[in-house]
């Protein structure tokens, strides 16, 4: 039910706009910053964007691409027949914590051994504030599937349409005459050049104000995780994870000695009530642009009780970026660092989702006040990372080689995801129908029963196709687990999808 319409008068002062920059951008920026301080309160009513238009001098068509950001965002929402208004939104404090774990001079944790997830079937794997609370077993790690890619494998972009001949050439032009600064130690926050250019495209693509200083290179998105890990969490202190999730990060946060706490997931995102109720819980551990591996994009009220969550409890929110690229509607959605206004959110980025895993490059943005102490973390463990590939990475983007390739694999994505949707087998008892597929490289399907779901996978690995169960993704010690199948549409083009679902649809009929 809508509120009641509260008619304050918009006022655009202060609104000045750059004609030489993208002017849909600028003013979709400067329209959320106006949201999220205050300055447009909830229950403002914007012009309508011939209005709008108008006032600042633009094309129409900027403002409405502009408002369809917000949209989608969740800043404003229509009402029928009555206009465009600023959403009832929380307000959030502007308080930077500045407390860190002193795990950093005391080392990590040596109780490796114990903690692992599985269920050791002592007292402690229970469910407390409906959360289960588990330890952790080696042989319960996962491990992503290895060989060429075929459908439906999760986890992989469309590997063969990355420019391997550019990229070899940027390689071989690196190594042919390579500075003889490359070749000694580097920094360990990563080379300068690829942090500016990193920083640069997330301003441009994620309205991400950050600058080089705040980000930190990592081997890929693991080591960023665990880096957060290793230096914000010590033994018995609480860190919440999404469930079900994304199961490697509840590892990482269980080897420091951490209690994992897993937190339901619903249609709007993390159950933040949930996660109020857990006691001494310092961290929470995200993917809010697209749930591993539900799909659900957080909204906007839950992202800004996450944000007041971190606050009141002067805690942490780790943001896992996997595939932010891959938005099938409108631009990709501003990310929760990007509303981060007290220095909580470390957000994680990678490039594995966009080129391939076994380039093994990540990054972290970081709040300022942690830049130092992660480098410093980061010096001890692997003094930096290797040389080469940042350098060929940074080359890659400064070309426009990256940009171009973002669009390519966008629009690959699109029509995989397409083919997914006109081939899928509608008439398999106990399956549903696919969901709307917003963002990502992956969906999930719901399944009747976890019986009915290890019989599909079962039918399908039979048949040479990888299909991946939900029961994969929730922690052990979950009640009330639901079943599904989780398939990525990105790993095989166009025939090999409509060939796996042939296979699909007579095995699963057999």
């Amino acid at each position: 039910m809508n509120e009641p319409s509260v008619s304050l008068p918009f006022d655009p002062s202060g609104i000045v706009l750059d004609r030489r920059q993208g002017l849909t951008r600028q003013l979709y920026q400067a329209l959320r910053a106006r949201v999220l301080d205050g300055r447009l309160g909830s229950g403002t009513r914007l012009p309508a964007s011939r209005d709008m238009a108008a006032i600042l001098g633009l094309s129409r068509n900027s403002v409405v691409r502009a408002y369809d950001q917000l949209y989608a965002e969740g800043f404003i929402e229509s009402r029928v027949g009555d206009g465009t208004y600023v959403s009832q939104l929380p307000k959030l404090s502007t308080k930077v914590s500045t407390k860190m774990s002193t795990g950093l001079s005391r080392g990590l944790s040596t109780g490796l051994s114990t903690f692992l997830l599985g269920n050791t079937g002592d007292s402690s794997s229970k469910v407390i504030h409906n959360a289960p609370i588990f330890r952790l077993e080696t042989h319960h790690l996962p491990t992503p599937r290895s060989g060429p890619p075929r459908a439906f494998r999760v986890g992989v972009p469309a590997f063969d349409l990355f420019p391997f001949e550019v990229w070899a050439k940027l390689q071989a032009g690196f190594w042919r005459n390579p500075h003889a600064q490359s070749l000694g130690y580097g920094d360990p926050a990563g080379e300068p050049l690829l942090r500016e250019l990193i920083a640069a495209y997330l301003r441009r693509s994620r309205g991400l104000s950050c600058t080089p200083e705040q980000i930190v290179i990592t081997t890929g998105a693991q080591q960023a995780i665990s880096l957060c890990a290793q230096l914000l969490l010590e033994p018995g202190v609480g860190v919440a994870v999404e469930n079900p999730g994304y199961r490697a990060a509840g590892c990482a946060f269980g080897l420091t000695g951490a209690t994992v706490h897993g937190v339901a997931v619903d249609s709007e995102g993390l159950d933040c009530t949930a996660l109020a109720a857990l006691k001494n819980c310092r961290m929470a551990y995200v993917t809010p642009s697209h749930q591993y591996p539900t799909g659900v994009v957080m909204s906007l009220a839950r992202r800004l009780e996450l944000l007041a969550w971190a606050e009141r409890s002067d805690g942490w929110i780790v943001e896992d970026d996997y595939d932010g690229e891959y938005r099938y509607s409108g631009a990709p959605l501003a990310p929760l660092a990007a509303l981060d206004r007290s220095g909580r959110v470390l957000y994680v980025g990678t490039f594995s989702k966009v080129a391939f895993p076994a380039l093994r490059l990540g990054y972290l943005v970081l709040p300022k006040q942690l830049v130092e102490p992660f480098s410093r973390a980061r010096a001890l463990m692997v003094r930096h990372s290797e040389a080469g590939t940042q350098a060929v990475m940074a080359q890659f983007m400064a070309q426009g080689h990256f940009q171009r390739h973002i669009r390519r694999m966008r629009r690959a994505a699109l029509s995989r995801r397409n083919a997914l949707i006109a081939g899928w087998p509608v008439e398999i008892p106990g399956v549903g129908a696919l969901p709307e597929m917003v963002a990502g490289l992956h969906v999930k399907v719901d399944v009747d029963n976890p019986e009915r779901e290890r019989w599909l996978v079962e039918k399908a690995l039979e048949a040479g196709v990888e299909l991946n169960g939900l029961g994969d993704y929730w922690l052990p010690g979950t009640v009330d687990k639901t079943a599904g199948l989780v398939l990525g549409f990105a790993a095989v083009g166009e025939a090999g999808i409509a060939e796996a679902l042939g296979k699909l649809r007579k095995v699963w009929n057999g």
